[in-house]
């Protein structure tokens, strides 16, 4: 790739302590140069009703009224809004940004003035209305200098130092090895930050290895205590939904359907469970609704006993097509590298050279983004991340041979309507490298589908379907959540206390570890580590990016040592 000279803009960003009725962002988003960039973050305890919402983009991609960040990219990447829901004093413990303008409400609890101070870039403006004599001298003591009054509104500017900022990649150049869904949203998303991209893929076409299935299930993850896993999942599914409409919408630029996704209770016992969920969580019906088991079986066509959830928004899609969607919307930025394994890495001079057959140079770039799920532990960089490889073997079923679905039903296994005259059922979960198809592993998914549809017809599948289906290998890590951000380095001396301390390959990064979810967090995971690289507000809490984070396997090592 040829060097690109720098010409951005900072992003102007800009903090709301109240979005109310979003009068204060649309004023910014019309103030704005031709050639700036806006990251707007506004807070709010609950989500507004999007009728109240007058601009027709942002209230065709406003979210639902649950809680935890929300990103809403608009105006073609130019403009950007995270609506930030639930209790002030925790959303901004757990925000990472570096703020140009804080415009903070009256009614203020003095104690996040400290929180303000954290965030604000050198010489940041804060606009206060009418704070009070404890607002005032909270401020003051964080470092927020008052120049002048005007009427209700005081100015002022934060005079307190803050460790400056790592500096931007010189250049804008980056390799992403693996053309799965996990490589394929990396390239979109880096080329719509204006990066040029090569991206370097073993097989002849993109999502050849787990994204190569016909058909995989999106959907939410609930549970009880609003867990990580949950929160992640959330906001992934619906930053995801918001991100495909803008591509062009789930069945239209891409093979797939919002359907809707019931997944039914295992028994009574669960049935309570889910019940209990949906009514402590208060979620919007759209979101989620809890369906009895007559309500179930009429929506099924066929008996369950238990009920079950019912995601409106969920549906099914077919991997392959999202990975080339995303990938024709690169547009010249991105250069495809196919039939080309990296075998290895390389940094020399401040770049990194990427090596296959015979040692020969793939391609070079300061930043590299491995995205080739369980082949990175066939680099010596990657290889001692704990990866593991999990066999997963789809059944298909010819669409006159199986259950009549007009959406994706999941319970121990998942089932999806039919897609070009095909069924699929399964995933199996195996600890083994067999790539061919096997009859126990097709009973297995088949005995389960007749779990989840019970009937004579579907039960005598076991006895008469051909064998036929996909194996794939899932990349999970062990505690089953992705790996996303700069890679560890495992050569390191030294104690370590804090993520943020762990030494780290330069210009290094993962996408690793989807799992069974690589459909659902592909899109937010591309965003977050292009919002590390670029230093953008970071589209999650705090704790889910450090939960996330290549490092905490070894800083658990290092702590233990």
């Amino acid at each position: 790739m040829m060097a690109q000279p720098d010409t951005r803009l900072a992003p102007q960003v800009l903090l709301d302590s109240d979005f109310g009725d979003g009068a204060r962002f649309m004023a910014a988003w019309r103030a704005l140069a031709p050639q700036q960039t806006l990251f707007y973050l506004a807070l709010a305890a609950r989500v507004p009703p999007a009728l109240a919402i007058a601009d027709a983009q942002l209230r065709a991609l406003w979210p639902l009224d649950v809680p935890g960040f929300h990103r809403i990219v608009l105006d073609d990447g130019r403009v950007t809004l995270d609506l930030l829901v639930g209790c002030q004093s925790e959303l901004l413990a757990q925000l990472e940004a570096r703020v140009d303008q804080f415009r903070i409400d009256a009614g203020l609890p003095p104690a996040l003035a400290r929180e303000l101070a954290r965030l604000a870039r050198p010489d940041a403006l804060l606009l206060a209305d009418a704070p009070d004599q404890a607002l005032q001298t909270a401020l003051r003591k964080q470092g927020f200098v008052q120049q002048a009054g005007e009427g209700y509104r005081a100015l002022y500017q934060s005079r307190k130092p803050r460790a400056p900022a790592p500096p931007l990649p010189a250049v804008r150049e980056a390799i992403v090895i693996g053309a799965g869904v996990a490589g394929a949203s990396a390239c979109h998303r880096l080329c719509a930050a204006g990066w040029q991209v090569t991206l370097i893929e073993r097989h002849a076409e993109p999502a050849q290895e787990a994204s190569g299935n016909l058909a995989g299930i999106f959907m939410p993850l609930l549970s009880k205590d609003d867990n990580i896993p949950t929160r992640l999942t959330r906001a992934a599914f619906l930053f995801g939904l918001r991100e495909w409409q803008r591509l062009g919408g789930v069945g239209k630029v891409f093979e797939g359907a919002s359907c809707g996704v019931l997944q039914l209770a295992r028994d009574a016992q669960h049935a309570l469970v889910q019940q209990d969920v949906v009514s402590s969580w208060n979620y919007p019906q759209e979101y989620v609704r809890w369906l009895d088991a007559a309500a179930a079986s009429a929506l099924l066509g066929g008996p369950t006993p238990d009920g079950g959830w019912l995601f409106e928004q969920g549906g099914w899609a077919r991997p392959g097509s999202l990975c080339a969607a995303l990938l024709d919307a690169c547009g010249t930025r991105l250069q495809r590298r196919f039939s080309s394994e990296a075998l290895r890495l390389q940094r020399h001079d401040g770049q990194w050279q990427v090596f296959g057959a015979g040692d020969s140079l793939l391609a070079e770039a300061p930043t590299v983004v491995l995205a080739n799920g369980g082949a990175a532990l066939e680099i010596a960089q990657s290889a001692q991340l704990p990866l593991t490889r999990l066999r997963g073997q789809v059944t298909h079923l010819a669409q006159e041979n199986g259950p009549r679905l007009s959406l994706a039903v999941c319970r121990e296994a998942y089932v999806t309507p039919p897609n070009q005259g095909i069924i699929c059922a399964g995933a199996t979960y195996d600890r083994d490298d067999d790539k061919a198809l096997r009859v126990n592993c097709q009973q297995e998914n088949l005995a389960r589908l007749a779990e989840i549809i019970p009937g004579a017809e579907v039960a005598a599948l076991a006895a008469t379907a051909p064998l036929a289906g996909r194996v794939g290998f899932r990349c999970a890590a062990p505690d089953r959540l992705p790996l996303v951000g700069p890679l560890p380095d495992y050569s390191s001396t030294g104690r370590v206390e804090r993520l943020r301390d762990m030494p780290a390959h330069p210009g290094l990064y993962s996408l690793l570890a989807y799992a069974s979810r690589g459909i659902i967090w592909s899109t937010l995971m591309a965003e977050l580590l292009v919002s590390q690289l670029e230093q953008r507000p970071l589209p999650l809490e705090a704790s889910l990016v450090d939960a996330l984070a290549p490092g905490r396997f070894l800083l658990k090592q290092r702590r233990r040592a």
